[in-house]
C-alpha cells in the first residue's frame, strides 16, 4: 500500500510539472481532475499496462524496447478516456534557449502528442525516483 501511495504522489507531481512547462494538458476540473489522473495513471499502470506490454511483447522484442512508449501512451490515452476533466490537446513546446544549448518549438498532433507526453511523464518519474533513492 505504501509503495501505490508513493507512485500516486509521483505520478500526480509529474503530472502538475509537466502540466506547467509544456501546454497540452488540461485539468478542467483544476485540482480534483489533477489528483484523479493521478489515480488513475497510477491504477492503468499497475492494472492495464501489464496486459498491454504482453500484447505487444513480440513488436517490443523487434524494436529493442521502443514500444514500451508506445504502451504508456496507450494507458494514457485510457486515463483520458476514464478520468472526466482530464484532457491531452496538442503537444506545444515553446521551446528553450540558454548560452549552452537551443531547443526549437515542438508541436505534436493528437497521436503522437500521446507518446510525447509519455515520454515526458517516464522522464520526470524517472528523475524523482533518483532523486528519492
Amino acid at each position: 500500500m505504501k509503495n501505490i501511495f508513493k507512485h500516486y504522489v509521483i505520478d500526480t507531481v509529474s503530472l502538475y510539472l509537466i502540466s506547467q512547462a509544456v501546454s497540452g494538458i488540461v485539468f478542467e476540473n483544476g485540482i480534483k481532475s489533477l489528483l484523479l489522473a493521478g489515480l488513475g495513471i497510477v491504477l492503468t499502470s499497475f492494472l492495464v499496462k501489464p496486459i498491454i506490454n504482453l500484447l505487444l511483447l513480440p513488436i517490443n522484442l523487434l524494436t529493442f524496447g521502443f514500444f514500451k512508449w508506445i504502451s504508456s501512451a496507450i494507458t494514457l490515452y485510457i486515463v483520458t478516456l476514464i478520468v472526466p476533466g482530464f484532457k491531452i490537446y496538442n503537444f506545444v513546446f515553446s521551446g528553450f534557449t540558454s548560452p549552452w544549448i537551443d531547443i526549437p518549438l515542438l508541436t505534436f498532433i493528437q497521436p503522437l502528442s500521446f507518446i510525447a507526453f509519455s515520454f515526458l511523464i517516464t522522464f520526470v518519474t524517472s528523475i524523482i525516483y533518483w532523486l528519492i533513492k
